[in-house]
């Protein structure tokens, strides 16, 4: 809708291309113009009064010389043609004019009886109806009237086919006394519609029996390309599961609806749907920008088959049926499908019996469906992704919180490790210094009495902590007896040093062999212990 509003606000310009007779005529006018303006271009150009004139082309009916073209919502690029049924027909009899009418285009306006619907179809002079050109077949140029209805001829022998044929009657409506009725020509089921059809129909749009959906996707498009050129919708390569997954499974902003086009090659209306809307570049261009599309051919009867039993299988028994009971005339077909949450969604079921305005106002309707819920789903999957990420910051916040638990009772362990292990190192040290002091304190030397008649040095020993301890040793003891004796009263040398107060001096560094009357220990002395730094 707000498309549609700014193409009303800001006019667009449009390029018509009109023909008549041996001529053609480029008219660009803005879309706020009205048909009448383009006429009177026509008339000062053709020199051919507007009473005169009849503008045909138009794809939708009801146009008067006061319609505005905007209201038309028409293409850039538009062809049209004049008609002047007052005006007499110029002479063509001779082989230059016969020549000249093969390189001219034909616009044959054909009335399908059944459907009561008009088709306007462009043929080059040069195709043909079986072996005659349209050139040379008498038809009145530029535009000759058709009326077309389908007839059905006996059943042939079962030598030559089991099947009934039938053809298309078509009777010429406009003056012309070289056309005759086109039954004549051979013209079978859609030839005229076909632009020669029969060569076509040697290349069918999909294999029968087709197994790999990919594959006859990709012979449809090419087919399909082939016969009424590049400028079509884009098919979906790939089995419907897969354009299900593309369409509506992605992120909800990213969806989009699911169009399948149900092809048959044995509809009159066929070729007409194709070349003129399928190939419509407004609609094209709308399929592209909202629509997955994706193509199936039910011309033959497995094809037919296989296609059935995916539609009951995705889309349920009843929509299934709706198509089984399509008749041929009513094809093709144009399925809009809508993802949901827990089924697909058949929209809108088109036939083909129908123009460019109203497949592309059906499919408008169904995109505003779409939309709606498309906004409500991206509203849920917002709240959604909302909702996840805080549990995701929560969930890295308690992680976060559980790696530091960890990581400090880790810690911790490691520290008790080391506390243990040092512990148990000071212990062994202590345990081993005890040793060694009970080793040396059972290796002294008895203490002298004091009535012993030998020399005896008395020592007092001052402790870092200002205890003091005294013993008795010989005079003729070694020095390192009073080392071990200290030791082992828990001051090994190794760790203490042992100082003489007058004069001051460090004992731990005299000989330890020698006398403590050597060292001049004797007869008393008071020593000090020092820890060695």
């Amino acid at each position: 809708v707000p498309s549609r509003q700014i193409v009303e606000r800001q006019p667009r310009m449009l390029d018509f291309r009109v023909e008549y007779r041996d001529r053609n005529v480029d008219v660009v006018l803005e879309d706020s113009c009205t048909v009448g303006e383009i006429k009177h271009i026509l008339e000062n150009e053709l020199q051919i009064p507007v009473s005169k004139m009849l503008l045909k082309g138009w794809k939708t009916g009801d146009i008067d010389d006061s319609t505005v073209l905007k209201t038309l919502h028409l293409p850039k690029n538009n062809s049209l043609y004049v008609l002047t049924p007052d005006l007499p027909p110029p002479s063509s009899s001779n082989s230059g004019a016969l020549q000249e009418s093969l390189n001219q285009n034909f616009m044959l306006i054909i009335t399908h009886r059944e459907v009561q619907r008009e088709y306007n179809l462009n043929f080059s002079g040069s195709s043909t109806i079986q072996e005659m050109t349209l050139a040379a077949s008498g038809l009145t140029y530029p535009c000759h009237r058709l009326t077309v209805g389908r007839r059905s001829s006996p059943a042939q022998t079962r030598e030559q086919s089991e099947e009934q044929c039938t053809d298309v009657h078509m009777v010429s409506d406009s003056d012309g006394d070289d056309f005759e009725d086109a039954t004549e020509f051979g013209v079978d089921d859609g030839e005229m519609f076909g632009m020669a059809s029969s060569a076509l129909r040697k290349s069918p749009m999909m294999p029968e029996n087709a197994e790999n959906e990919g594959d006859a996707l990709l012979q449809f498009t090419a087919e399909f390309s082939s016969r009424y050129g590049d400028c079509h919708p884009v098919y979906f390569i790939g089995s419907l599961e897969a354009a299900f997954q593309e369409a509506f499974y992605g992120k909800a902003r990213d969806r989009k609806l699911l169009a399948i086009y149900l092809h048959h090659d044995e509809s009159v209306l066929t070729n007409v749907f194709c070349s003129q809307m399928l190939c419509a570049e407004s609609l094209v261009s709308y399929l592209s920008q909202n629509f997955i599309t994706w193509a199936w051919d039910m011309t033959k009867e497995a094809n037919r088959a296989r296609f059935l039993t995916m539609c009951t299988r995705h889309f349920g028994s009843v929509v299934a049926q709706t198509i089984r009971t399509q008749k041929t005339d009513q094809f093709p077909l144009f399925l809009i499908i809508m993802g949901k949450r827990s089924s697909n969604e058949v929209l809108n079921v088109i036939q083909g019996n129908t123009t460019v305005d109203e497949l592309m106002m059906r499919l408008m309707a169904a995109m505003e469906i779409f939309s709606a819920q498309q906004q409500e789903d991206i509203k849920d999957e917002d709240e959604r992704e909302a909702r996840e990420n805080v549990k995701r910051e929560q969930d890295e916040a308690y992680r976060i919180s559980l790696e530091a638990d960890r990581a400090k009772r880790e810690a911790q362990e490691r520290e008790q490790a080391e506390q243990f292990r040092l512990e148990q190192i000071r212990k062994e040290q202590e345990e081993e210094r005890e040793a060694i002091r009970l080793s040396l304190e059972q290796s002294l030397p008895p203490e002298p009495k004091k009535e012993s008649t030998e020399s005896v040095s008395k020592l007092r020993i001052r402790t870092p902590s200002g205890e003091f301890f005294e013993r008795r040793f010989l005079a003729s003891s070694k020095l390192q007896v009073v080392f071990d004796f200290v030791a082992s009263k828990g001051y090994p040398w190794e760790e203490f040093k042992l100082l003489g107060t007058f004069p001051r001096r460090d004992v731990t560094q005299l000989d330890p062999d020698k006398s403590l009357l050597e060292v001049k220990l004797y007869p008393q002395e008071t020593l000090f212990l020092e820890a060695k730094e």
